[in-house]
């Protein structure tokens, strides 16, 4: 495999391709050759980073069919390498962190997970003991995968689960919080792990802390996932966990993606928080502790989330999209002397300060039932705590897709930026003063009362379109703006736009 060969597997600050063969269209690209080059890589980049010369690697996975194979192959390259492998088992991924704070024997980790992804991907994140590594340091290890130079040697191989420690930490939280051994007693609480890794909450989570879990379903790990994608952000699989809690009549609902970095929620009502309601819950908790702080988020959050935040005595600030983005900001603006607790995504990705800013679906969600907790002790209602927020009339999110063959990347901040040219010099529409990311355009009372955003997708040749009115059928009316100005660009598909009108 070449140098290029390998950085196409690069995505984001993971490792990520498709691992089963079968599906039309969609080759093999984690090839055996590859992950074994990989893992040699990352141990050689191991060394370097800690200076011990025969470094202990964490390995686990994800629910995936392909887990397994992958996981024999990372132990093969890592003990020819001369370092030692730690084999945990089904894990999440917050929890192959959270073991190198802990004294558990490995040096970095590696967990094996494609997220949400369809069932023949998978991928490789890396862990150092500071953190998740960024973008640059998953691409120097793909580029030693390709130069092909590793050392020899002859490791070591263990089986060690972490996840029972992960948990009874998380349980401990909650009764230190709460000041009780079981402060869930009385609620029922489901899950919906859809069949990937996040099962484990029920019976090392949930149960220690008293609720009563009737309802909790596809909790097995099947990696064909079979009942729906586990994602907070699939329509299907919200509507099931939904329903769930309605059926069971359930006083909270949990969702996790296939890794466990991602939450969403549903109250006891059926009604799901995501979105901009699960950065305004956990937003407002946080702001009840301390005021002032920064609540960091992603680019498409709602106008409503900022004046709810405003309004609680934080500060909305509002970056880029992905959770790397918005951690490193929030990590950046503390350092600046800006106390900021929170680097949330609209997609579920949450990570707080006080817990080493990992984005950890397992710990938002036990930090908002250390909330019920205390709100049912009170007399309270926990979604009481954003009953002001406001909400939009209409919000939607559409995909254009650049043609094929196409230059996207220089095409797109060619668009972006003529768009923003337009919305400067026409009347009705006025920038938005705190953005970040692609341009973001606010449309007045009269031409569709609300807000467009314009961007590019961090990885695929898309354009992302976010839009939200305030008022019913404005949204229609700022995608025909916006379709009547991007319909003369022959590079972009604007049939999903022109389908919203």
């Amino acid at each position: 495999m070449t140098q290029q060969d390998f950085l196409k597997l690069k995505n984001g600050t993971d490792v990520r391709g498709t691992a089963v063969a079968g599906v039309e269209g969609d080759p093999v690209t984690l090839t055996d050759e590859a992950v074994l080059a990989i893992a040699k890589a990352f141990t050689v980049w191991a060394i370097q980073k800690t200076g011990v010369p025969r470094p202990t690697v964490a390995v686990g996975h994800d629910s995936r069919v392909s887990a397994d194979h992958i996981a024999a192959l990372v132990s093969e390259g890592v003990t020819s390498c001369g370092g030692n492998v730690i084999l945990t088992g089904l894990s999440s991924t917050p929890s192959m962190f959270m073991l190198l704070q802990d004294d558990f024997g490995a040096d970095v980790s590696v967990m094996i997970t494609a997220s949400h992804l369809p069932y023949q991907k998978n991928g490789l994140k890396f862990f150092a003991k500071d953190g998740g590594l960024e973008g640059s340091d998953v691409a120097r290890i793909l580029q030693i995968a390709a130069a092909g130079s590793f050392p020899a040697g002859e490791g070591s191989v263990t089986k060690k689960s972490y996840i029972e420690k992960y948990s009874a930490d998380l349980v401990q939280k909650v009764r230190k919080a709460c000041g009780t051994d079981k402060p869930l007693a009385g609620k029922r609480i489901l899950v919906d792990a859809g069949n990937g890794a996040g099962g484990f909450y029920v019976d090392l989570v949930l149960k220690p802390l008293g609720a009563d879990t009737t309802g909790s379903q596809f909790l097995e790990p099947d990696g064909t996932f079979p009942n729906h994608i586990p994602n907070p952000e699939n329509e299907t699989a919200m509507q099931s966990v939904c329903a769930a809690v309605r059926a069971n009549k359930a006083d909270f609902g949990i969702i996790f993606d296939t890794d466990v970095d991602r939450a969403g929620a549903v109250a006891p009502s059926g009604e799901e928080i995501n979105r901009n309601r699960l950065i305004a819950l956990i937003s407002a908790i946080l702001l009840e502790e301390r005021q002032g702080a920064y609540i960091v988020t992603d680019s498409v959050t709602s106008d409503g989330l900022a004046q709810f935040i405003s309004a609680h005595g934080g500060v909305h600030y509002r970056f880029k999209r992905g959770y790397k983005n918005v951690i490193n900001e929030s990590k950046r603006l503390n350092a600046e002397g800006k106390y900021s607790p929170l680097a949330i995504e609209t997609s579920g990705h949450a990570a707080l300060k006080e817990n080493y800013f990992l984005d950890d679906g397992a710990y938002l969600v036990t930090r908002l039932l250390i909330a019920l907790a205390k709100c049912a002790k009170e007399g309270k209602d926990l979604m009481a705590l954003i009953a002001d927020l406001p909400e939009p009339a209409e919000a939607a999110e559409i995909r254009l897709k650049f043609k094929p063959d196409c230059d996207f990347k220089t095409l797109g901040v060619g668009v972006i930026a003529d768009y923003e040219k337009h919305a400067e010099k026409t009347d009705y529409l006025s920038l938005a003063p705190d953005n970040h990311e692609g341009v973001r355009v606010n449309f007045d009372k009269d031409h569709g009362n609300g807000w467009a955003l314009v961007r590019m997708s961090l990885h695929e040749p898309i354009m992302p379109i976010n839009v939200e009115s305030n008022e019913q059928g404005g949204s229609k009316r700022i995608c025909k703006e916006l379709y009547d100005f991007l319909k003369g660009y022959p590079f972009l598909d604007t049939e999903p736009l022109k389908n919203q009108l």
